[in-house]
């Protein structure tokens, strides 16, 4: 997760929302790193888990990220939820929770949906405190 909020504060730089992730493998190895990069590239699909799953497949040579983990600042969204599913890695980790558009157990739970061919094991929670601060002081400055 430290890693993460390294890439979070990243963002910060392109006057993005400061989250980050990365995708390890089963050994524990950095796959794929990533922040959002919505307004640095005017990209609807630039959140940080689909930056980070991208990189990832691209270091694996191939889409399935089986024996992966997908670790996050913020409870993944509707779209990022989707994207691990369908990378089909093994686990999510996320910090803060997001009461408005998560998808991970807060407003919707996409990752343990009984309907879908693969549900990811989820850890919430991990640094919460500290990935929900960076986000709030960046909205803080925003108002």
């Amino acid at each position: 997760m430290r890693l993460a909020l390294a890439e979070a504060s990243a963002a910060l730089a392109s006057g993005d929302v400061p989250i980050g992730a990365v995708v390890l493998d089963a050994a524990g190895a950095v796959l794929g790193a990533g922040h959002n990069v919505r307004e640095r590239d005017g990209d609807p699909t630039g959140h940080a888990e689909v930056v980070a799953l991208r990189a990832a497949a691209e270091s694996r040579g191939e889409w399935r990220l089986s024996g992966c983990t997908l670790v996050v600042t913020l409870e993944p969204c509707t779209m990022c939820a989707g994207a691990a599913v369908l990378s089909r890695v093994d686990r999510v980790v996320f910090g803060a929770y997001d009461d408005k558009a998560g998808a991970v157990g807060s407003l919707w739970d996409v990752v343990r949906d009984r309907r879908l061919n693969h549900r990811p094991e989820v850890l919430a929670g991990v640094l919460a405190e500290e990935s929900a601060a960076l986000l709030e002081s960046f909205f803080a400055t925003q108002r």
